[in-house]
């Protein structure tokens, strides 16, 4: 059974780490506390999931520094910052830099709550994203050459008389390759097929523009 994800909160002020930890543990979240940037990114690299409530101010490595290292694990860690009043315009930087929400002190615990659920949800879905297209791009790579210029062609939109003349082979071997094809890829119908090739496809980067 998958672990649920964790609160990681990341502030070297221990009465706030506690409050927080409290906080959230009574509201039925799984919690761990840093007591400084560097303690966190010790073990960052072995999470997929889970939020970063972490403070804007600390000594050594700063808030927003803590969230592009985080940006550049390429995890799915969804980041919370918590500023001081009239730090709005760090609270901005963060948010263009990927942070999911900020928090400006001294906060609502209902609020709190609020946006780090909501931040919770946002990675493991974005965590259930990546499983499964990295589950297509596994089962993509099982296909024979063949199979896959079948898979291409009924993606396409073609029926089996018209991939069969295409590939130079019988409809009835058309058959049994597409039959392959649908049991490899673990699809129960031919449009699942399509949306999980069309998936893989709207994720692959663009080519820059010339």
């Amino acid at each position: 059974m998958t672990e649920p994800a964790q609160v990681h909160v990341v502030d070297d002020d221990p009465g706030v780490r506690d409050s927080l930890a409290f906080l959230l543990q009574t509201a039925g979240l799984a919690v761990r506390t840093y007591d400084s940037a560097a303690a966190f990114l010790a073990v960052a690299p072995g999470l997929q999931a889970g939020c970063v409530l972490t403070d804007v101010r600390m000594p050594e490595i700063d808030g927003l520094a803590l969230q592009r290292r985080i940006g550049a694990l390429g995890s799915n860690l969804a980041v919370v910052v918590m500023t001081g009043h009239g730090d709005v315009p760090i609270a901005v930087a963060a948010l263009k830099a990927g942070a999911r929400d900020f928090l400006e002190k001294p906060f609502d615990d209902d609020r709190l709550l609020v946006v780090v659920r909501e931040a919770l949800d946002a990675s493991q879905r974005a965590q259930q994203a990546q499983d499964a297209a990295a589950t297509i791009a596994a089962r993509l790579a099982s296909l024979t050459p063949r199979e896959r210029e079948v898979l291409e062609h009924l993606v396409a939109g073609k029926p089996n008389k018209t991939i069969a003349y295409d590939l130079g082979t019988s409809p009835r071997t058309v058959e049994v390759q597409r039959a392959r094809v649908m049991e490899k890829m673990g699809a129960r119908s031919l449009a699942e097929l399509v949306r999980m090739v069309l998936a893989t496809q709207k994720d692959e980067p663009k080519p820059p523009a010339s």
